[in-house]
């Protein structure tokens, strides 16, 4: 029996209640319909005008501190960590043996520059030999002229005359040999001083070099940075070129940020550009701009370059490295990164003005030191103290001299 003949005559059925299910899904269509529609109308209005990624990290330069000559090491200043100021020494090497070589190329440009002087009063005695020996060769042609007129008059013999002309020419011989050494040692200072002869300034540039090794055995730091990487120990014997440690200058980091090929249709250098770090979070956004556009993808410049033609060829998007230099030093400054950290990069795309690659050479050097600039300061006078002691002694000693 149904409940319809059941229920008693007259009395009003009440209808089942809606299903709420049905009321869901239409809310859920509206909001998705809704999200759709603002998500085109964001995405065509401001959008589209950005592009972003999270593969980008933190680089920068890290200077490497190696020696130039081989030494021991005597002190080290630096630790891992600790700040130093360009021009700060960082290592110390054991100068024992640059101070030999030092006195050694001291006393060799003085003896050069004795030598040298010696070289001048050759030219002076050769060219008072030639003087005699000419006076020498006019007295024997007069005497031969006389003694010829003397032998056709009959007045001495034949024999006589002809050891006249042998006088004559062998005076005339020792006269060209005097000459040719006269010409010899002036050679060999010719249109030159002391100072500027080739013997003197081979010695003085051994004299420069070895003060410059003695001012080596002092490492400096070419950079404002902070210390990395140390693994000089002391009393090692280092070799030249050998690395010691690393100075990274925090202040001049960048962002190598990799970007797909896809995402670099309208991407421009100069370009605004959003960078936030993993370590602080979104709060903190770095402003920068796009340094420069990479000239291949990452892969094309690998140890192993991917070979393509095969049978099993793959497209796989390749990436193209992407470089965002920093525009406001002070946020580095308060908020400093260091390499390596993972950002993400938001690149600005409204202002497509700027050149996709660089259209000028540099004019300047990107990043330059004149710390070694100083180390032959006082090379110069020490040269020109050595020369003017040497050059003069002559004088002191006639000066010293008693009368």
């Amino acid at each position: 029996m149904s409940p319809e003949t059941t229920a008693p005559a007259g009395a009003v059925v009440a209808p089942p209640p809606k299903s709420r299910r049905g009321l869901f899904l239409k809310l859920l269509v509206i909001v998705l319909i809704l999200a759709a529609i603002g998500w085109t109308v964001w995405y065509f209005v401001d959008g589209r005008w950005y592009e972003d990624t999270d593969d980008a990290y933190v680089n920068g330069n890290v200077v490497q501190i190696t020696p130039q000559i081989a030494a021991t090491v005597l002190s080290i200043t630096a630790d891992d960590g600790d700040l130093v100021h360009k021009g700060d020494v960082l290592v110390k090497l054991d100068d024992s043996d640059a101070q030999i070589a030092l006195l050694s190329a001291r006393a060799e440009l003085a003896n050069t520059v004795r030598r040298v002087r010696g070289l001048y009063n050759n030219v002076s005695s050769a060219q008072a030999d030639v003087a005699v020996r000419q006076t020498a060769v006019d007295r024997a042609r007069a005497d031969y002229n006389r003694r010829r007129d003397l032998a056709k008059s009959g007045a001495i013999s034949s024999e006589e005359l002809s050891h006249a002309l042998d006088a004559l020419t062998s005076a005339e011989s020792s006269l060209a040999s005097a000459k040719q050494s006269y010409s010899t040692s002036k050679v060999l200072v010719d249109d030159t001083v002391v100072a500027s002869h080739p013997d003197v300034r081979a010695a003085a540039a051994k004299l420069r070099s070895a003060i410059l090794d003695e001012a080596r055995t002092v490492i400096l730091a070419p950079v404002d940075g902070y210390v990395a990487k140390r693994t000089v120990q002391l009393g090692q014997r280092v070799q030249p070129g050998a690395a010691l440690m690393a100075v990274v200058p925090l202040h001049e980091v960048w962002i190598d940020a990799n970007f797909k090929e896809t995402q670099l249709t309208h991407m421009r250098i100069g370009q605004p550009v959003d960078v936030t770090a993993d370590i602080y979070g979104g709060d903190v956004v770095y402003k920068a701009k796009i340094r420069s556009l990479g000239v291949g993808s990452g892969s094309a410049f690998s140890l192993l370059p991917a070979q393509n033609a095969t049978g099993n060829w793959i497209k796989i998007v390749q990436r193209v490295p992407v470089r965002v230099v920093f525009t406001d030093p002070k946020q580095l400054d308060e908020k400093p990164l260091r390499l390596g950290l993972s950002t993400k990069v938001t690149v600005s795309l409204h202002d497509q003005g700027g050149p996709l690659l660089a259209q000028q050479a540099p004019t300047k050097p990107e990043f330059a030191t004149d710390v070694y600039d100083r180390r032959l300061a006082g090379a110069d006078e020490e040269i020109a103290r050595v020369i003017h002691e040497n050059a003069s002694a002559g004088e002191g000693e006639k000066e010293k001299a008693p009368k």
